[in-house]
């Protein structure tokens, strides 16, 4: 079942989608099971359905196989209001708690299987959400950004920042950027961030990747490998671009996004086995 609805955060209104879990005859009981919580964290001028329809298809796999599942529209974004070049980096993280607050007050969610699944730039956003709030207990992390001002001015070409650092904002695509849009990136650094978050992360990338180079993967997965705790596993897709466009593609980051899933699943109920 899927439900459209929509929260408060400030005077704006975030436009989401939950996708519930799918119980068969032979399932476990929804009125007595926990579910793990999925929130997907779209990237940059996005939305909650994903270019080719990926974050529809994504939600309603997982919610297929026993996931809790919420996708939404930043500020600015999709159906949601607001402007999304006046937002700063920190707001798409506020945004982003915001979605958390709200997928936790919902009962039959499981408070220690919280996921938070970002692409691109929401990558990058799901790294510092993490880093900052301990609700979130793993990462997926899909050709995540890792240093959000130069990736992005990268996207958007170095005429649309000059100008908008230089007059105030600057049209891209439709969207009015904002210096401050462009100004709240600087200091923001995924990867020194990665270190403050202790739990399992998987990191996917394609290998045809043009908006955000595919060595983001390695690096991430090296940031994480450095903690003392949490694992990090990483997986490349031969030929794949920045939204795995292809239905190939997308049947293997789906595929490989779940099986990891449900492995971090496993380990959880065999460790909490171990320790009874």
């Amino acid at each position: 079942m899927e439900r459209h609805f929509t929260m408060q955060w400030k005077e704006e209104t975030l436009t989401a989608t939950i996708h519930y879990p799918v119980v068969g005859d032979g399932g476990k009981d929804a009125d007595h099971c926990r579910w793990p919580l999925v929130i997907i964290c779209h990237g940059f001028i996005g939305n909650r359905m994903g270019t080719d329809r990926l974050f529809v298809k994504t939600a309603r796999q997982l919610s297929r196989q026993g996931f809790m599942v919420i996708r939404f529209d930043y500020v600015g974004c999709g159906e949601s209001s607001g402007e999304y070049g006046a937002q700063g980096l920190t707001d798409l993280i506020d945004q982003t708690r915001r979605v958390l607050d709200y997928g936790l007050e919902i009962d039959c969610v499981d408070p220690e299987r919280v996921i938070l699944l970002g692409h691109s730039l929401g990558g990058a956003v799901a790294v510092l959400t993490a880093a900052r709030d301990k609700r979130v207990r793993s990462l997926v992390l899909w050709a995540a950004v890792a240093n959000p001002l130069s990736d992005i001015v990268k996207i958007v070409g170095d005429r649309v920042y000059e100008q908008a650092i230089k007059s105030g904002k600057s049209d891209y695509n439709g969207f009015q950027l904002t210096s401050h849009y462009f100004e709240s990136m600087t200091g923001q650094h995924p990867f020194q961030e990665a270190g403050r978050f202790s739990g399992d992360v998987l990191v996917i990338h394609g290998t045809a990747d043009e908006d955000v180079p595919v060595d983001y993967c390695f690096l991430y997965q090296k940031m994480f490998w450095m903690r003392s705790l949490g694992q990090c596993d990483k997986e490349v897709i031969f030929q794949a671009n920045h939204t795995f466009s292809s239905s190939e593609q997308t049947g293997q980051l789906l595929e490989k996004t779940t099986e990891w899933l449900h492995s971090i699943n496993k380990r959880r109920e065999e460790w909490n086995d171990w320790m009874i």
